[in-house]
Parts: C-alpha cells; sequence; structure tokens
C-alpha cells in the first residue's frame, strides 16, 4: 500500500520540482526604473550638416548604447518643430525633449551670455564646449533657469565671407553683411558694414541676386549651405561667433531615473569630444574642402589686424561691458572670467582691453 502511493505520489513530486526550476528562470517583471525613456531631439540643423551626421546621430546612439536599450531617441532635424531662433522655447515648453539652441538669435534674453560670443580665434568645437561649460558653471547659469543645461558653447571662430574680395577696412565699408546678431553685428558695425539678418537657408540667393555682399558665419555652416558656390572669398579675422548649447526639458530630466540622468550627463557633457565631430581636426577638413572648392583665404597683415582688433576692442568688447554694468548685470566680471578659461585653453583673444592685461 505505501509502495503504490510512493509510486502515484513520486511523478508529482518531480514534476513540481521541473515547474519550480523553471519559474526561477522566467524573467523578472520590469520596473518603473527600467521602463523605456523616449528622448525626442530637435535641433535647426539640417540633416546632411556636420552636426547632425558626425556629432548628434553619434551621440544619440551612445545614449541608446550605454543605457543599453532604455533610451530610445527620434530626431527633429532641419527646423522640423520650428524655426532656429524658437529652439530654446521648443526644448523649454516640451515640443522636444533635448535640443540644440542658439542664444544669440533671442537678442536681450540672455544677455550676460554674449559674453561666448565675444570676437576670439576658437578653432574647435570641442575646446568651445569647454571653455563654455566652465563660464555656465562658474557665471552664466543663472540665465537658464526654465531648462537642464547639458552643455554651453560659444562654438567657433567665424570669418568674413564676401563675394568680392576684401583686404582693408576701407574695402569694408559700405557692405551688407547678413549678421547671426548679438555681438556679430557690433562687429560688422564697428568696420564700417551694414548688418543684415535673414534665415541662413536665404543667404545663397540673396548674394546670387545681390541683395548682400557677404556673411559673417562659421567654416561649417558656410560649407553645409554651399555658400562657397555664391561667394568665395575669406578674411580671417577673430570675429568669435554664436552663444548655443545642448539643452533638455527640466520636466523630462527630473522624471528620468537616476541611472539614467547620469548616463545623459556623461554623453552629452561634451558631444564635439565624445564623437570626434567638429573638433579642431575635423574644422581643418572642412576649411580644407573649401579651398578645394575655390574658396580664397586672406590672411590680414599684422598692421591692418591691429586695426580691426582695436575697433572690436572699444566698439564691441567694452560696449559690452558698459551696457551690462548698466543693465545691474557683472559684465566685467564675466568677461574676465572668460578671459581666464580662454587663456587655460591657449585661446586667443585679440581685442581683449588692453588695459585690463
Amino acid at each position: 500500500m505505501k509502495e503504490n502511493t510512493l509510486k502515484k505520489i513520486l511523478p508529482i513530486l518531480l514534476a513540481l520540482i521541473i515547474l519550480s526550476s523553471l519559474a526561477g528562470c522566467a524573467p523578472e517583471e520590469i520596473t518603473d526604473e527600467e521602463e523605456v525613456m523616449e528622448i525626442k531631439f530637435s535641433t535647426w540643423h539640417v540633416p546632411a550638416s556636420a552636426e547632425c551626421t558626425a556629432v548628434w546621430d553619434p551621440m544619440l546612439e551612445e545614449l541608446e548604447k550605454q543605457s543599453e536599450g532604455r533610451i530610445e531617441t527620434t530626431t527633429y532635424y532641419g527646423g522640423a518643430l520650428g524655426a532656429g531662433e524658437d529652439h530654446y522655447d521648443i526644448v523649454a515648453d516640451g515640443l522636444s525633449d533635448m535640443g540644440y539652441f542658439t542664444a544669440t538669435w533671442t537678442p536681450g534674453r540672455f544677455p550676460l551670455s554674449d559674453v561666448l560670443s565675444m570676437p576670439v580665434f576658437v578653432y574647435g568645437k570641442d575646446v568651445a564646449v569647454e571653455i563654455g561649460n566652465a563660464m555656465y558653471e562658474k557665471i552664466l547659469y543663472q540665465e537658464f533657469e526654465e531648462v537642464k543645461i547639458l552643455n554651453l558653447n560659444g562654438c567657433i571662430q567665424s570669418y568674413f565671407w564676401t563675394t568680392e574680395p576684401v583686404e582693408t577696412l576701407e574695402e569694408v565699408r559700405g557692405l551688407r553683411m547678413r549678421s547671426p546678431g548679438g555681438l556679430q553685428t557690433y562687429m560688422i558695425e564697428a568696420l564700417g558694414a551694414e548688418p543684415v539678418f535673414m534665415p541662413l537657408g536665404d543667404v545663397y540667393m540673396a548674394m546670387e541676386l545681390g541683395d548682400i555682399d557677404g556673411i559673417v558665419t562659421c567654416p561649417q555652416l558656410y560649407y553645409a549651405f554651399s555658400l562657397y558656390e555664391a561667394a568665395n572669398h575669406a578674411v580671417v579675422a577673430s570675429f568669435g561667433c554664436v552663444t548655443e548649447g545642448v539643452a533638455m526639458n527640466l520636466d523630462t530630466y527630473e522624471q528620468a531615473p537616476e541611472d539614467l540622468k547620469s548616463i545623459i550627463d556623461e554623453v552629452t557633457d561634451n558631444p564635439f569630444k565624445l564623437t570626434g565631430g567638429l573638433t579642431v581636426d575635423a574644422i581643418d577638413e572642412i576649411m580644407q574642402n573649401l579651398v578645394e572648392e575655390g574658396v580664397e583665404f586672406y590672411e590680414l597683415p599684422d598692421e591692418e589686424a591691429q586695426r580691426w582688433n582695436d575697433l572690436f576692442s572699444e566698439k564691441v568688447v567694452l560696449r559690452w561691458v558698459k551696457q551690462m554694468e548698466a543693465q545691474g548685470l557683472p559684465g566685467e566680471e564675466a568677461l574676465k572670467l572668460y578671459k581666464e578659461e580662454l587663456d587655460k585653453h591657449g585661446v586667443e583673444f585679440p581685442a581683449y582691453p588692453e588695459d585690463w592685461n
């Protein structure tokens, strides 16, 4: 009787052991922290630009890789969600979760951050971000409370691109030059030229028709928009560039799990250094491409360069400091902090006021 009972029970016990073992191998239930975080990334950069192909695409891929698929990204390039000047609000309002914005395109809104647009020679975006991030931590954070700033920079130096060759101040006077806004407008005016505002996409035709004589912008944008086909002369001078960076919607960032926040912070802190896109070497390659396309770069002789820099010092740098101080903002402090950061990275600031050295 007992033997028969054991024979009946034994298969049941074996089945229970197998079921228990299988249950132990079943996947654990996904917790809230492991749910997929979707990030919509927006920028005004055109899809074929070096920014998108060499920086944003690999940066976003790295976010997905390091998060092991817990972050998924969708891109909105070429101003798909709005114009370039609207990108800060596009992120702040949550239309996108993360995006590249240009502070200089909204005059008066981020006045102190224009310090990053001073007439300096920065040759790579990776260096520009290191300087910009340091300035953000020291003094500029107060202007961006509506978003989470992931990185900030002053881009790289712009050049003076024209349809006809220019070699002296006298040849600059009266030219109509497209300006990106901000301090570059002051620089154009200081040289005796007339600043003109228009979207980058309209510049090619405007130069072709003779409505403008040239543009002040950085090499990568000049190349991306094929502007070398309409104007193939460039003066090498310290025009600085615009203040811009990557921002994240504050609610999106704060609601992210702590481990994903750490990944986002690390990957986006200096995406140019991370990806190798638009570094000094990459900009050198773009410059060489422009030479091959027929662009002629003119290096100002020392004496002529000094004339330009003296005007920038008086009518741009000191003018900006006085304006900031008049508004109750620490313009002089910001400028001196900026010079300190430039010196750390070996960046020239030829228009820095001599009596401040």
